[in-house]
């Protein structure tokens, strides 16, 4: 294996394989999890220890939002056979510590965007065949730059996400995810909307804010999926790759070997009411999915209650719990220097009124630094969301203009300004054609179509946005901050000192007053008796 000394001679093959997985880093990781699964006596894997290794099943799911395909806990029965069948090539006696590596590798290994898609829609498709299901995707070949063809409907593509989330979650600390309860999967369909709205051919009658996933029968063609993908959700196939990796490691950590841990069933973590903030998991980890740095951790600490001891310590404002308005805004954001989410739920109609006519729509907007109070754009970077009922990214454009944030408060001098600036919070366009405008009160919210945008790419923010400016009664306003425990904790201290330079302009400290002579109670008497007599504060 690959523990033998540096005197034995290593044959060529394996010293291959060995730095292919050197260079992903988890060298080390692999032999510890060969020892602990490989068989002593062959001196491979038994196939069926590895396909345990990635067996994930969920007991009796529930959905927050829609129901459950029957078939689904089928396909994910079938996942870790389709895991190992795939990409880990079985000799004789098991699989050997070459075909160990390479197996890791294929998974875990650095590839192309499109070779990673290519790998988990075919866990995908290996998947439905083994559970028994109509296979829809379709390979030219085993390799993994081979094209894929076909199609899915919505409800595959629903299954397709909820296998993505769940190794999603399965990759974090699995000791967070154990449980004896049985808990729930996210509402996704944003996700799958914008897939519809984006591959297949729907007609001018379509409501994306009345419709049934399930019900849907149009056909998304294997191409366009594919390309759909890339551009809304690039940072998917990571959920595939993290997840083999956590399962190999995890086989490590087993106090019994011979039934590693790696094999057991957990649960995902419990559903966050989705009344509670309009970040909901669902709509958290497909933000997750836009991203490919260290944000992204931040706010799956927020998708995954669990994951961040079950608090909203991230939630630094929220326009129904710490007031409407711009004030209240800034008192809560002020001082916090890093990113930031900001997420505005409106509505087109009287919000009041359970209508069809009533059109509720969430945007958001990502910045990378603090909000500051200026008459002028400013910003390095930045993303805008259609968040729901349809999900979109549109990133920064290699445009000339670089407006990503406006923040302005009324300035605190009563001075007359013959050309007043805006008063609010905006994203995006130009100064009085801004992209996205909250108004002072946070009542009302314009949004402007993309012509009038230069920073951020193209595209519709609500479904059937037209050319002309529309507004919007604001339903809620919130802002999530994701610059970590750092962040926050600067912050803190610097409402502290704020608080207290409040507390001491407010206090007189009459000590200073020793006597009579110089207390402001005399001061005052000498300016009425005489008030042309030459004082300290004259001069």
């Amino acid at each position: 294996m690959g523990a033998s000394s540096s005197t034995e001679q290593v044959p060529a093959e394996q010293r291959e394989a060995e730095s292919l997985a050197a260079s992903t880093g988890a060298l080390p990781m692999l032999r510890n999890a060969f020892t602990v699964l490989a068989d002593p006596q062959t001196n491979t894997i038994p196939l069926h220890s590895l396909q345990k290794c990635f067996s994930l099943t969920v007991q009796n799911p529930e959905c927050e939002a829609t129901a459950i395909p029957a078939h689904f806990q089928r396909l994910l029965a079938h996942l870790g056979p389709s895991v190992v069948d795939l990409f880990f090539l079985a000799e004789k006696g098991g699989i050997s510590w070459i075909e160990f590596l390479r197996g890791y590798v294929k998974c875990c290994g650095s590839a192309s965007a499109s070779s990673s898609f290519n790998a988990l829609f075919r866990v995908f498709a290996m998947g439905v065949a083994k559970a028994g299901l109509p296979a829809k995707l379709m390979f030219e070949s085993d390799d993994a730059h081979s094209k894929m063809s076909g199609f899915l409907i919505p409800t595959d593509l629903l299954m397709f996400l909820w296998m993505c989330y769940i190794m999603s979650w399965d990759s974090k600390d699995l000791e967070l995810f154990g449980g004896e309860r049985n808990h729930g999967l996210p509402d996704l369909s944003h996700l799958v909307l914008s897939s519809v709205l984006s591959c297949a051919e729907v007609g001018v009658d379509f409501n994306p804010w009345d419709c049934d996933i399930l019900g849907m029968t149009m056909q998304l063609p294997a191409g366009k999926l594919h390309m759909w993908a890339l551009r809304t959700v690039p940072s998917l196939p990571d959920c595939f790759t993290q997840f083999v990796h956590g399962r190999i490691q995890k086989c490590i950590t087993s106090e019994n070997k011979s039934d590693p841990s790696c094999s057991s069933v957990h649960d995902p973590p419990a559903i966050v009411d989705p009344n509670t903030t309009h970040l909901t998991r669902g709509r958290a980890w497909a933000i997750s999915l836009t991203m490919r740095s260290t944000l992204r951790e931040e706010i799956l600490k927020v998708c995954f209650s669990s994951y961040s001891g079950g608090t909203n310590e991230s939630l630094l404002y929220r326009s129904s719990l710490h007031g409407r308005g711009l004030n209240r805004f800034w008192s809560s954001v002020e001082g916090y220097n890093g990113p930031m989410l900001v997420l505005i739920a409106a509505s087109l109609g009287d919000s009041y009124e359970d209508n069809g006519e009533v059109k509720r729509w969430i945007l958001g907007a990502l910045t990378h630094q603090a909000f500051e109070n200026e008459d002028m754009f400013y910003g390095s970077a930045g993303c805008l969301y259609a968040i729901s009922p349809v999900f979109n990214v549109f990133s920064s454009s290699a445009g000339k203009e670089k407006n990503f944030v406006y923040s302005h408060l009324h300035p605190t001098s009563r001075v007359y300004e013959p050309h007043p600036k805006p008063v609010g919070v905006a994203f995006g366009g130009s100064i009085g054609n801004e992209r996205i405008f909250i108004d002072e009160d946070f009542s009302k919210v314009t949004v402007r179509h993309h012509a009038f945008d230069k920073t951020y790419q193209a595209g519709s923010l609500f479904p059937n946005q037209g050319f002309l400016p529309t507004e919007a009664s604001v339903l809620e306003v919130e802002v999530w901050g994701l610059g970590g425990k750092n962040a926050k904790r600067t912050q803190t201290s610097y409402k502290k000192r704020e608080e207290l330079f409040t507390e001491q302009r407010r206090k007189v400290d009459l000590k200073t007053f020793a006597s009579w002579e110089d207390s402001p109670e005399k001061m005052m008497m000498d300016m009425v008796s005489d008030p042309n007599s030459v004082r300290r504060e004259d001069r």
